[in-house]
């Protein structure tokens, strides 16, 4: 492909999908796979949350996993662009995996019954564009007789954008008693490109785009950690979590021969875009030379050169009480 004159954060989080498929940790989805399991031989149906759903890839991996036999998915973005394209997604989804979907009450039902001696599947969507914490702070100030109480709560890819332990206080309050949290891909403090341009200048630019993130702030308050991962092990347990299972997810892109899987190299000069966008005009950075170095990463994704690697933390956690 040439180099993008313009990003899309829809097309990004597409592109994205088949790198989270092998980032995610096997031994902590699998522990959730058991646990999900083992509840609907016992509950009819399951009520589950996602924040920061994006376009809906993580639906489409529990549905691709048969992991959702009877349940309720409501899936939370901020930005409704994204929502409209997981409508569709999921959609086409249901179309090729012999699937019945209708509209119904604003949301998608999907129902399976091709399965001889099973009984039938059946799925209902909600997909809702609010803001986190407007969302979280509507549903604390509701009756608690009119509060929907959920299972398993889903955050991929979006506790590490955000203050963590201020949203996990509004989370958790949502689960059920025994509620199980699933919070994947969380950002832990390594970003590396490879091959290196100029070992000192590469470190420095790392440095100073992780330090974009420690110090972001969204409405003003803080937004994100460079090292979310390994903070959520305290932050976890400090708002009474459980740990049943964490592990290593990074992000391991690279080339096979010169060309990379799926839309990957849209990824990459995405993720190369997002540092210029972090770094530029940043007064600790020689500009000229920042930009030349930003060309030539761009240069190394259409040569399938580049090599990117960045380290993340996957949980799986219940919580105890209600």
């Amino acid at each position: 492909m040439t180099i993008p004159t313009e990003y899309t954060y829809a097309r990004y989080l597409a592109a994205k999908k088949s790198v989270d498929d092998r980032a995610l940790n096997q031994h902590v989805w699998q522990q959730m796979t058991i646990e999900l399991q083992n509840r609907q031989r016992i509950t009819e149906s399951l009520s589950i949350l996602e924040f920061g759903a994006g376009i809906g890839t993580m639906i489409e991996r529990l549905l691709d996993d048969n992991l959702l036999r009877s349940a309720t998915y409501t899936a939370l973005d901020e930005l409704d662009k994204n929502t409209r394209v997981a409508d569709s997604r999921i959609q086409q989804w249901a179309a090729q995996n012999g699937w019945h979907l209708e509209h119904t009450d604003g949301a998608l039902a999907l129902a399976h019954y091709g399965d001889a001696g099973l009984a039938p599947k059946r799925v209902d969507i909600n997909l809702r564009t609010a803001e986190l914490f407007d969302f979280l702070q509507q549903q604390k100030e509701r009756p608690k007789f009119q509060q929907t109480k959920y299972d398993l709560l889903i955050a991929n890819a979006f506790l590490d954008l955000v203050d963590a332990p201020a949203a996990l206080a509004l989370m958790l309050p949502l689960l059920k008693s025994n509620g199980l949290v699933y919070f994947s891909i969380n950002f832990d403090g390594a970003t590396i490109f490879e091959p290196p341009i100029a070992p000192a200048f590469d470190a420095q630019i790392e440095q100073l785009y992780h330090r974009t993130m420690d110090e972001r702030v969204n409405n003003g308050k803080p937004s994100g950690h460079s090292q979310t991962g390994r903070q959520l092990f305290k932050h976890l347990r400090d708002a009474g979590v459980e740990i049943l299972a964490a592990g290593s997810s990074d992000w391991v892109v690279h080339a096979i021969g010169e060309n990379y899987l799926h839309d990957e190299a849209y990824f990459l000069h995405f993720i190369v875009d997002t540092v210029r966008g972090a770094l530029t005009d940043h007064p600790e950075l020689e500009q000229g030379r920042f930009m030349e170095w930003i060309t030539k990463r761009h240069n190394q994704v259409e040569a399938g050169e580049l090599v990117y690697v960045a380290h993340q933390l996957d949980f799986f956690g219940s919580v105890h009480g209600e």
